[in-house]
């Protein structure tokens, strides 16, 4: 068990002052014999209701794989990865998915963390390969259980969960009540721990905005502008769709990038690095990003689709009204358009201007530009070298910077827009740490 002297470290430096109720719950669940279902909204804190008391069950003495959590998304993998970096806990964490080298895998499996991180399809492809021992893991989390169902990857979680022969307690982490639990998860008298709110949070305000013509990008559009500068998440139903409405909308003016699982990794990460940091306004997605996504807190949410479930529409909407925070969904309606059970008929209807003229006004450009720093983690590189090397060599003030972001051999730095073009030519012939990187604008 860690001390509260440890707990409140922890907290300070994740920035939070003290846990909520669902993470004090799960906190105690977990550090007692029995498995745990947690069931709590999307944005509620679940990450750090279970790996605190994670922490209180490793071993320091151990020389082996600890605590094994699988997930359905590369993107939740890292975000949870983040989490635990930042709980400087002293115990290593490697993450494992799709998209990311097997050879770096491999290698940083060689010497094994306590907490190990990954999809079950890569979890189960290391497994065959015997790249790490199972038999040390003594606590298993499956994260998003009901979206790894949805998704359908059964088969290779009971595969793994087959193999734990040595385990002790098992975690599941859950946004979605009444989900069925499968045999081969082999849950123990579970202590169920559920926080769904009984009805619709009155935090967040669902809006209906009718549009004349059935694709509907100019409703869009003029939505987007009357919310100005705020930042906003644009649900679409399909890949393609997202791509096209993002383009539409930016030969149009609006700063926005599309985000859905049909991109590479590298450029799926770009995208959400572009949307975190502010340089561009609006995230065009698939369902996605309705959950498992660093992203910040959002007061809007567009169904430029409606999706077809009552659950999705929920999980996207769970990117809005988070914890104490208000927001608004939006829903954008053909007039002819059927409407589905789950909308309630009494929403309030927003009225848009029907003429296109005059065209509304632009929101502000974002203050912020994404540079890209072919350099990172495993060449030596942290925040630090790169807030002293843009403000010493690149003549940056303090407030020119925002958010930065190190991987393992690449970096993001968010940029003052009026000094980008500046401190590009005068750090072009400059080195960083005795290298010279590549530094541009990253599209």
């Amino acid at each position: 068990m860690i001390t509260p002297q440890q707990q409140a470290q922890i907290l300070d430096s994740l920035g939070i002052s003290a846990l909520n109720p669902m993470q004090e719950a799960a906190r105690e669940a977990i550090g007692q014999d029995n498995d745990t279902f947690l069931i709590a909204p999307t944005g509620s804190g679940k990450t750090i209701g279970f790996l605190l008391p994670i922490l209180g069950l490793l071993d320091a003495d151990s020389n082996s794989v600890q605590c094994l959590i699988l997930v359905p998304t590369r993107e939740l993998a890292m975000q949870i990865e983040q989490v635990w970096k930042k709980m400087a806990t002293g115990f290593k964490v490697n993450v494992c998915y799709g998209g990311h080298p097997m050879e770096t895998e491999i290698n940083n499996l060689s010497n094994p963390p306590a907490l190990l991180i990954g999809t079950p399809g890569r979890i189960r492809d290391h497994l065959t390969r015997r790249t790490f021992s199972l038999d040390g893991i003594k606590t298993l989390v499956l994260d998003e259980f009901d979206k790894a169902l949805e998704l359908g990857f059964q088969d290779e979680m009971a595969f793994i969960i087959r193999g734990l022969r040595n385990l002790r307690k098992r975690v599941l982490v859950s946004a979605t009540a009444g989900i069925p639990i499968p045999d081969f998860v082999r849950l123990k008298s579970p202590t169920t721990l559920s926080f769904m709110p009984e009805d619709e949070t009155p935090r967040l305000t669902v809006k209906v905005v009718y549009s004349e013509a059935k694709d509907k990008i100019d409703t869009l559009f003029q939505l987007l502008c009357s919310l100005g500068p705020e930042a906003a998440l644009v649900f679409c139903n399909h890949r393609e769709a997202a791509e096209r409405t993002s383009a539409l909308l930016n030969e149009d003016g609006l700063y926005t990038t599309f985000y859905h699982g049909g991109m590479e990794q590298a450029d799926r990460e770009r995208a959400l690095i572009r949307f975190r940091n502010g340089s561009v306004n609006d995230l065009v997605t698939t369902d996605l990003a309705a959950r498992g996504l660093d992203i910040p807190e959002m007061k809007n949410v567009i169904h430029y689709h409606l999706p077809l479930q009552a659950h999705e529409f929920v999980h996207r909407n769970g990117r809005t009204a988070r914890m104490m925070a208000s927001g608004t969904a939006y829903v954008i309606l053909h007039r002819n358009e059927p409407r589905p059970a789950y909308l309630d008929a009494s929403l309030e209807i927003i009225d848009l201007p029907t003429d296109p003229q005059p065209r509304p006004t632009l929101p502000a450009p974002p203050d912020f530009v994404t540079l890209y720093v072919s350099g990172g983690k495993k060449n030596k590189l942290n925040k630090v070298d790169i807030v002293g090397f843009f403000s010493q060599k690149g003549g940056l003030d303090k407030g020119d910077l925002g958010r930065i972001e190190v991987q393992d051999f690449i970096s993001f730095a968010a940029v003052k827009t009026a000094k980008v073009d500046a401190l590009l030519e005068r750090v072009k012939d400059e080195k960083m740490k005795g290298k010279k990187y590549k530094i541009e604008v990253a599209r």
